[in-house]
């Protein structure tokens, strides 16, 4: 298993007093049954509908302060967990895209946080999240074609060695190193700020693990705590 030592700026700390995360590397199995994923899916959004959890709409808000504070525009570019939430609040439910990201959204949606789901074998050093200054790139997609882009200056985002992997924190994931069933390696990252209760932030990181290994018999795992006050935490 590829060893993953995420990192946060002390930086961050001071954007968001008590934020942590689960981080959770896995060497994938065999995709056996790709069904849970639409179950798992399923599930989620019938708890959305449902005003569930109870702490969703404080942790959402939270969420949206802390954008604010680097100068992200809540309302235009909220964080994924709100994004996925309003389309299943609009729509009734969630169209699947692929087993593992539909589970890693499912468990989004379930518990109200931001998840990221990474092909972790593209890449290059570990990831950092930091204060961009503004030379970074990232990968990405504009109307159907290949672009690259630079965060703004005091943005937070997820970055490796080569450039950026998600940007305003967990509203985009580049193109690099996107995640689909097919990868071997993969990490996941559950990010909480203290409105979600840590009792809760484990038990998505426990889902999350059952739901791989009820697809891909044999997967293994590692979880680390990351965060303020946390170990590993630092950069």
């Amino acid at each position: 298993m590829i060893s993953v030592t995420p990192s946060i700026a002390p930086a961050i700390a001071d954007l968001a007093p008590g934020f942590r995360a689960l981080s959770i590397t896995v060497k994938a199995a065999p995709l056996a049954d790709p069904s849970i994923a639409q179950a798992f899916l399923t599930q989620a959004c019938e708890a959305v509908l449902a005003d569930s959890p109870a702490w969703a709409a404080a942790h959402l808000a939270d969420w949206a302060e802390t954008f604010k504070k680097f100068g992200a525009k809540p309302k235009r570019t909220p964080c994924s967990a709100e994004a996925l939430r309003k389309r299943v609040q609009r729509d009734g439910t969630l169209p699947g895209i692929d087993p593992v990201v539909d589970l890693y959204n499912a468990i989004s949606l379930r518990y109200a946080i931001p998840v990221g789901g990474e092909n972790i074998a593209a890449y290059v050093g570990q990831p950092r999240l930091v204060i961009a200054d503004g030379s970074e790139l990232f990968d990405t997609v504009k109307e159907g074609s290949a672009a690259v882009e630079s965060p703004e200056v005091g943005e937070v985002i997820w970055r490796d060695d080569q450039g950026v992997t998600c940007r305003r924190w967990n509203w985009r994931q580049g193109v690099r190193t996107r995640l689909d069933a097919q990868a071997t390696q993969m990490w996941f990252v559950l990010e909480s700020l203290p409105s979600m209760p840590y009792e809760a932030l484990l038990e998505a990181g426990d889902e999350l693990i059952h739901g791989l290994t009820l697809m891909m018999p044999g997967v293994q795992t590692e979880v680390k705590t990351i965060g303020s006050g946390c170990l590993n935490s630092g950069i």
